[in-house]
């Protein structure tokens, strides 16, 4: 091995690996599919390179954390630092922001009774 491809070598091993969305998705367990939903929604923290989702050791633990599901009867563990991702169904909406919903009236009953305009 030449000096030069010796030192590449050892510079290469030096940078963090970064792995693909298949072998995340293996890893975890899931679909390759799944793992790039969740990065394109920001539910997963990812890198994008060369214009595709990488993901570091790093990454991949963060995701496990993200969906981790404890017992309601455990109490929660001190928050780490730094900011962790809320996984939509966990966030709460405030009572300000719900209204009550009505019902559309449905397509047809519209064209069965048509709504007379008034004189």
């Amino acid at each position: 091995m030449t000096p030069s491809r010796a030192r590449r070598g050892n510079a290469a091993s030096a940078l963090t690996p970064l792995y693909r969305p298949a072998e995340v998705a293996e890893a975890l367990g899931c679909s390759e599919w799944w793992v790039k939903e969740q990065a394109r929604r920001g539910r997963i923290p990812f890198t994008r390179t060369g214009g595709g989702f990488r993901f570091t050791a790093e990454h991949y633990q963060e995701i496990i954390r993200v969906f981790e599901e404890r017992p309601a009867c455990v109490a929660q563990p001190a928050a780490e630092e730094g900011p962790t991702v809320v996984p939509r169904r966990m966030r709460q909406i405030p009572p300000a922001a719900i209204s009550a919903l009505r019902a559309k009236q449905p397509r047809r009953a519209a064209r069965e009774h048509p709504t007379r305009p008034t004189a």
